[in-house]
């Protein structure tokens, strides 16, 4: 997993393109739908590119990043994620060439249009989430305008264009032939236009439209009602949603109409309705995602109690296992906030925030402290842990330095006195007992500290009998 300095440093070159003219409107879209979804440091990395594009010009002079640095006052860190979360957003797409030098070309995009963004069917229902019914209300009627008056009784009379011109050429191919050259815009120079920004799609191939078809009777849905566009919006919903194909089977057989048509505005209904009822009307958020299947190691049918817990974990939402390690109780906003920060920020996947949600909740008395969460997902995503796997097992190598870790935020302070016995909560995959650990302690470890801790559990085992 790249850090932010194998992909970026401050002297670097970059210049700015936009793919269209950007309107004064756009800051109005960019700054009250999108920014809610990106934050402001998003938004501000947006403007500064914008604002280095000359008026009604589409390239920029060339910069470097410490322009940036300074002009945003934040570290290359920042913008770096600033610019993978417009790349993803669908705002920005980024041009790399390697040279002598690092040389970018930031490509603006302009937002969607208000119109495009409330019927997106996926940006919306983010926004919706993040903002409230109200203040999504006022930004819908801030957007909206009154339909143009009734037009029954009025008679159109505009005129047409032959109408009103008539057309006094020479007559001569040759003289079309001369001016020919006057007309195209030049070598190496393009006209400025607009180019509308297309809605976000997700690769259709992220769902898999093999084990849905297998579960359709071809008599209920047949497979010409699978249309490209139909896909297409089957494989938003399934992102969205978090819908697996089995249980898509049942919505779009729902969305089928009386021409054996699925008829998308249903399937999107349905969709909605069978979430909310199964997550209590609410909605998903833009961290509900589960772990990508190229890093899933589960693949088969699970056998052991294990290999049951790892198929969970790859394919459980991050927010499902906060709320199943927190005995069913949802998380509150403070806790939303630093899952997403850790997944984004550090780069950590679905699954392996999975594994670090219940080892800390549960080795610190359901305690969610930002910066002791943050200190092992620094350390995860440093050694690059990508599996669900792999986070358990450092986890349980890592036992004794992650405890000290949470004595010295305790305390405030740290100490290189001897760290206190205790026995704490463990997930249910770390009841191995620290055998991986007792191979690579330290050789100098106190020996009478491990005197101690043997009698101790000996106690507690005579206790437990």
């Amino acid at each position: 997993m790249a850090q932010h300095w194998q992909e970026l440093i401050p002297i670097d070159r970059y210049i700015v393109a936009a793919s269209g003219l950007l309107h004064e409107y756009d800051r109005k879209v960019l700054t009250l739908l999108y920014q809610p979804l990106i934050g402001s440091t998003c938004s501000s990395l947006y403007m500064t590119l914008w604002a280095e594009l000359e008026e009604n010009r589409m390239w920029s002079e060339p910069s470097r990043h410490h322009l940036l640095m300074n002009l945003l006052g934040h570290n290359l860190k920042d913008i770096y994620e600033a610019r993978l979360k417009l790349e993803g957003i669908g705002l920005l797409k980024t041009y790399v060439k390697t040279d002598e030098e690092r040389s970018f070309i930031y490509e603006l995009h302009p937002p969607l249009t208000p119109e495009q963004f409330f019927l997106d069917g996926m940006l919306n229902i983010y926004l919706y989430r993040k903002i409230g019914k109200n203040h999504f209300a006022r930004l819908k009627r801030f957007f909206s305008d009154q339909k143009k008056p009734n037009e029954e009784g009025f008679v159109e009379v505009t005129k047409a264009f032959q109408d009103v011109f008539a057309s006094a050429t020479p007559g001569s191919l040759q003289y079309m032939q001369d001016i020919q050259s006057e007309l195209d815009p030049g070598n190496d120079q393009q006209f400025i236009g607009r180019n509308e920004q297309k809605p976000i799609v997700v690769d259709v191939n992220t769902f898999n439209f093999d084990l849905l078809q297998a579960g359709l009777n071809d008599s209920l849905v047949p497979k010409k009602a699978l249309t490209p566009k139909v896909k297409e919006v089957i494989s938003n919903l399934g992102f969205l949603y978090d819908i697996d194909p089995i249980q898509m089977k049942n919505i779009v057989i729902g969305a089928v109409n009386e021409v054996n048509e699925i008829d998308v505005e249903e399937l999107r209904k349905a969709a909605r309705d069978w979430y909310q009822y199964v997550h209590y009307d609410q909605l998903p958020s833009l961290i509900e995602r589960t772990q990508p299947h190229v890093y899933r190691v589960q693949l088969e049918e699970p056998k052991t109690q294990e290999e049951q817990l790892i198929r969970s974990l790859e394919t459980t939402s991050p927010v499902k296992v906060f709320k199943d390690s927190s005995g069913g109780v949802e998380p509150s906003k403070a806790d939303l906030e630093i899952i997403e920060e850790m997944m984004f920020k550090q780069k950590l996947l679905p699954g392996v925030m999975n594994v670090l949600i219940q080892f800390v909740l549960l080795k610190t008395d359901m305690k969610f402290t930002k910066g002791y969460v943050e200190k092992i997902a620094g350390h995860w995503a440093r050694k690059q842990v990508k599996t669900v796997k792999e986070a358990m097992d450092l986890a349980k190598k890592e036992h004794n330095t992650y405890l000290g870790w949470s004595e010295t935020k305790k305390s405030g302070k740290s100490s290189s006195k001897q760290k206190p016995i205790r026995t704490e909560v463990l997930p249910e995959w770390f009841e191995e007992k620290s055998q991986t650990a007792a191979k690579d302690a330290p050789v100098e470890n106190n020996k009478e500290l491990e005197a101690k801790k043997r009698a101790i559990e000996e106690k507690l085992k005579a206790f437990r009998k």
